[in-house]
Parts: C-alpha cells; sequence; structure tokens
C-alpha cells in the first residue's frame, strides 16, 4: 500500500493506473478469502478475477450499496485489531459502522500528508481552531468528530473551539460561543482555521451580519466545509452567496474558501481545487451510473456515484454505491489534470431502493445463500 498512498502527488492518475489497478485486485482477493458476506456477494454475482483485465473492467466489479452498511457490519480481520470504529452521522436514523486496522490507518496518513500538502494545508504556523461541528471525545464514534479532530493537526492547534460541545451524554449547540471566540480571535495575530458544517456556518454568519458584526480575521486564516447540508438541504444556498457571506462577516477571500468530501464508508480525502471542483485522487475511481439500469454512463452525464478504492484493509469497502448524485467531468483549468466530481445531491430513500435494485433484498440472499464455489 505504501507505494500507492505515500507518493507525493496525490492526482498523478497517469502514472499510478496500474498500480492502483493491482492494488485493487490484492484487495478483493484478501476480502474474498477472509470476509464470508463478500465471498458470497462474487459469487452470488458470477464474478471471478479473469474478468478485471484493465481498469476499465471495474465496473465489472459488484458493488454494495452504503444502504446495506446502515444495517449490517462487514469485517475482514479479528475484531481485536481494529483501532478505530467510525459511524455515520445517522441523519436518517440508522448510523454505517466501519472499523479501521493499522494497515487501513498507515495509507490514510499518507493520503491525509499528501493531499494536505498538495493544497497548502500542512503549516508549521500555529493557529487557533474553530470547529463548527461535533466535540471530540474518546467516547466520540462518529467519523465527523474524528476527521473534523485528525483536520486540526494540520498546523499546530493554540486551541480548539466547538460549535457541538459534549456533555452528560449529550452533544449541546452553542453558536452564540463560537460568535465570541471569533470576535476575540480576530484581534490576535495568529491564523484561525474554521472548519464543519455549512449549514452551521450559514446561520452563525448570516445572525452575525444582521447584527451588524464584521470582523477581519488575522491573515493566513482560512475556512473549511465538509460534511454537506444533511437534512436542511432545503435551506442550501450556492456558493456564490456563502462565499460573499463570508467575505463580508470574516473578511476571509474566496481562495482560502475550502471543501472536503468524503464518507465513512468510502474514507478517501476529497479536497476541492482553486475552482472548487473534487478531483480524482489516485487513490480512487468515480463510476457514474445509470439511475434505472446501474451501468456506466459517459462522462458528463448525470447518475448514481459509485466509489471504488484499495485503502481500507479490513473491511470490503472495495466498491460502494452511494445515494448520491453526479457528474464527471474533465478539463478543469485549474492545473490538476485528473477529472472532477461534480455533486448534485441525495435521491431519497425509496429512490434509492429502487436504483440499487433492492440493495437489502439482495444482500439477505447472498448471505443466507448456500455457496461453495472457489474464487
Amino acid at each position: 500500500m505504501k507505494s500507492l498512498f505515500w507518493r507525493r502527488d496525490p492526482y498523478d492518475l497517469e502514472h499510478t493506473e496500474l498500480l492502483f489497478f493491482q492494488k485493487v485486485i490484492t484487495n478483493i482477493i484478501f476480502q474474498f478469502d477472509n470476509c464470508t458476506s463478500y465471498r458470497h456477494l462474487l459469487i452470488s454475482r458470477g464474478f471471478t478475477r479473469e474478468k478485471l483485465l484493465a481498469v476499465s473492467s471495474l465496473a465489472e466489479l459488484p458493488f454494495i450499496p452504503t444502504l446495506y452498511f446502515k444495517h449490517h457490519c462487514m469485517i475482514s480481520v479479528p475484531e481485536r485489531r481494529l483501532l478505530i470504529k467510525a459511524t455515520s452521522s445517522g441523519t436518517s436514523g440508522n448510523k454505517s459502522v466501519v472499523g479501521l486496522d493499522f494497515q487501513t490507518l498507515l495509507a490514510g496518513l499518507g493520503m491525509v500528508l499528501a493531499v494536505g500538502r498538495k493544497h497548502k494545508l500542512l503549516s508549521a504556523v500555529p493557529c487557533h481552531y474553530i470547529v463548527l461541528g461535533y466535540e471530540y471525545n474518546r467516547h466520540a464514534s462518529m467519523a465527523v468528530a474524528k476527521t473534523a479532530y485528525g483536520y486540526t493537526w494540520l498546523a499546530p492547534a493554540l486551541s480548539r473551539t466547538y460549535a457541538l460541545t459534549y456533555k452528560n451524554g449529550n452533544y449541546a449547540l452553542n453558536l452564540e460561543h463560537v460568535k465570541q471566540r471569533l470576535i476575540c480571535l480576530s484581534r490576535q495575530s495568529f491564523p484561525v482555521r474554521i472548519m464543519g458544517f455549512p449549514f452551521h456556518a450559514y446561520w452563525l454568519l448570516s445572525q452575525m451580519k444582521e447584527e451588524g458584526i464584521q470582523l477581519k480575521m488575522p491573515k493566513r486564516s482560512l475556512i473549511a466545509f465538509g460534511g454537506g447540508w444533511k437534512q436542511h438541504t432545503s435551506k442550501k444556498v450556492d456558493k456564490e452567496t456563502m462565499y460573499q457571506l463570508i467575505d463580508e462577516v470574516l473578511g476571509i477571500k474566496e481562495e482560502n474558501c475550502l471543501e472536503f468530501f468524503g464518507a465513512v464508508e468510502h474514507p478517501i480525502l476529497y479536497c476541492a481545487c482553486s475552482k472548487h471542483h473534487f478531483h480524482v485522487p489516485i487513490y480512487s475511481r468515480v463510476i457514474i451510473r445509470d439511475v434505472d439500469t446501474l451501468k456506466p454512463v459517459p462522462d458528463g452525464t448525470p447518475g448514481l456515484v459509485n466509489l471504488i478504492t484499495p485503502m481500507v484493509h479490513s473491511v470490503p469497502l472495495v466498491s460502494i454505491m452511494t445515494d448520491d448524485l453526479g457528474i464527471l467531468h474533465h478539463n478543469c483549468g485549474c492545473g490538476i489534470q485528473s477529472p472532477y466530481l461534480e455533486l448534485l445531491g441525495r435521491v431519497g430513500m425509496e429512490d434509492i431502493t429502487t436504483c440499487a435494485a433492492g440493495a437489502e433484498s439482495l444482500m439477505k440472499t447472498i448471505l443466507e445463500g448456500d455457496m461453495h464455489d472457489s474464487f
């Protein structure tokens, strides 16, 4: 894994295509040998290693819908080897649970360092962190809390302030505290890094604007969004409106506004470029599938987002089908040559079941099936 996940350029697809393909095959074989349910999935779909002849053949690899992980746990290593267990935010009521072992975490570290270096997030300059999300603590299992906390290690942390603080087993939202902290930090010299949910940022900054608060955050300050709008999609604003609001209230320019994309079922770090596009890194591939037939569609055509990565060793997450709709584009113009993913939104729960061809019933059949074929 080190030869792929510890490369310096995270977007050099041209020179890592064969390496990526080899790692995918190695991962599939390992998952087949060590995870019974995944083995049944491949066998039931008539998939054999002979079908993997080139990178283009990855579309033939059976995928697992993220919906499945919200009801079932899959594991390919002894549980004692899982160093971290992360869950999705569970806004729909059910949470995906994914366990990560040392090999996976080591690969992830190389990825974070490469992406952080590429997007100039690694810094030796100390800074204050404002996290518009969940406070990290030893009881926290949500991936967003762990990810946010990990982000605060990209530059030395002078302080960490959270919008959602943990107390007595529950989280409480306190945007007023965050507002006062921002006012205080704007008068200091060290940069401020703000990250978290965009809907929290929009509520807070809109309130500050109404109150006539206009700040000038210290030089090198930045704001990064991740986690999406969740159940607040109906209140989502366009990027231009958000960036203008950030500039008006905090004095942070658009070039210092970043976005992240990822999922607990696909823990690859997608960081937006200067044109705010999510380029596909060397650690993954993106296939867009027709919402009715699930067949791959040409680039530039909208469909369901199928994500592929060989990074995760402990769970068979090599190919997962999200509930996101997206389009794969080329020729961004920012200087990064890899294609980029445009996210259009999510489909509803009924649509997920339809588009994934009855994922739950399919997987139930797989798990209950009596299959003894070889891969």
